[in-house]
């Protein structure tokens, strides 16, 4: 993936690409957990710039739902949207609302060339639904 991005492979970029697709919205904090299981000794610095690397090229997208810290998934390129718990802050993909890109129209473009729309469900999960209802 990243010598087809044209990216150098770098140890750290190969576990931070591995941390994203095992943790899908995950936060830095969380990836940085992850990432030091396999390299113990990996600066915060090389994790942050090897996630804006990956960004850039494409290989993850970064996400940040009002309210909340950016988070990485590796999912890409199908213009998907998210639905958001309000109590625990979990997020879970939805698809797209009609299947194409950009999944909606706008009632006016103003002359924009639109090649993705962002929606975000609000809600609350079933294990927070269940406890609220308790």
């Amino acid at each position: 993936m990243l010598r087809d991005a044209a990216l150098r492979v770098t140890r750290p970029r190969v576990a931070v690409l591995t941390a994203v697709h095992a943790h899908p919205h995950a936060d830095t904090d969380s990836i940085i957990r992850a990432v030091r299981m396999e390299l113990p000794k990996v600066s915060h610095q090389a994790v942050y710039d090897s996630l804006h690397t990956l960004t850039m090229a494409g290989l993850v997208r970064r996400i940040q739902p009002s309210g909340s810290v950016a988070r990485y998934e590796s999912r890409i390129g199908d213009n998907h949207h998210h639905v958001v718990c309000r109590s625990c802050g979990t997020i879970a993909d939805v698809d797209c609302a009609v299947g194409e890109v950009p999944c909606l129209t706008a009632s006016d473009d103003h002359g924009f060339r639109i090649d993705e729309a962002e929606v975000v469900y609000w809600g609350l999960c079933p294990d927070c639904s269940t406890a609220q209802s308790s």
